[in-house]
């Protein structure tokens, strides 16, 4: 399947340049190691990690540890938002697990890790997502992937910003910060061309899951920073099912840049 297009725009330097983005990866290392085809480069906003497949409640570290009827029992309950009642329940599953709870998650990530890295083509641009463990990544990051984060990098002459991981919320993954930490990072990567975050901007039809049937969390320093520093491009992903994938902020294409782990190709930009 053919990557989907941004609307063309001008050259740079008398050539035309092509990068392909995907977020939300979820292990899908099968067609992360084709997505950079065709592009100069790849862009990656994180999540490359699967726990838990809300399509397929038998793919993912939590059902390999305790079973996809016991993944679509913490589903439910997570779908209900009765996030309380989750986390006793996945207390009670871990008490049957030989051996510390974080080190037997970080073992499976690690897997994860080794297969989705390698896949990466050179080069790639990637920041993490709010599943995503950060200290990890610089063990299994080749020399051709760039990891950023609060940072700016420049493509065929124009310049992109990442920012990753997510704000705080009641699911409590691995790579939440506070609102004043992430507003920080924004502001870090000032005024760019293309703005690339893990999460979008706080816009109700941009944030709202119509598979989950949840609001999920965006960034009002996001919707601010795109307000005033005008970027040709937000783009960003995060929420899976969006009751809208794409919309205009003032002079921005703001745009979801789908579910990678489901639908298995990139978003191609071109200038």
């Amino acid at each position: 399947m053919a990557p989907a297009s941004a609307p063309s725009s001008a050259s740079v330097a008398g050539r035309r340049h092509r990068v392909h983005v995907v977020s939300d990866v979820h292990g899908n290392a099968r067609d992360l190691a084709t997505a950079g085809a065709g592009a100069d480069a790849l862009i990656c906003l994180g999540d490359l990690v699967l726990f838990l497949d809300y399509a397929d409640h038998s793919r993912g570290i939590f059902p390999d540890l305790f079973g996809a009827a016991n993944a679509h029992r913490l589903v439910e309950l997570r779908t209900a938002r009765r996030f309380e009642e989750a986390r006793d329940f996945g207390a009670r599953l871990w008490s049957g697990i030989a051996g510390d709870r974080a080190t037997v998650i970080e073992t499976a990530v690690r897997k994860q890790y080794a297969e989705l890295f390698a896949a990466f083509p050179s080069p790639t641009y990637a920041t993490y997502g709010n599943v995503d463990i950060p200290h990890l990544w610089k063990e299994y990051a080749g020399p051709g992937t760039t990891v950023l984060d609060g940072e700016r990098a420049e493509i065929g002459g124009w310049t992109f910003g990442f920012v990753g991981g997510g704000l705080r919320t009641p699911m409590r993954t691995p790579y939440e910060v506070g609102d004043e930490e992430y507003a920080a990072k924004i502001e870090a990567v000032g005024e760019v061309d293309v703005l690339c975050t893990h999460i979008p901007p706080e816009v109700p039809e941009l944030v709202y899951d119509t598979v989950a049937r949840r609001f999920e969390r965006g960034s009002r320093a996001l919707l601010d920073a795109i307000r005033r520093t005008r970027p040709r491009y937000a783009l960003f992903g995060h929420v899976h099912q969006p009751l809208v994938r794409r919309m205009r902020i003032g002079a921005t294409e703001c745009v979801n840049v789908g579910h990678f782990a489901g639908a298995g190709r990139p978003w191609a930009l071109e200038w």
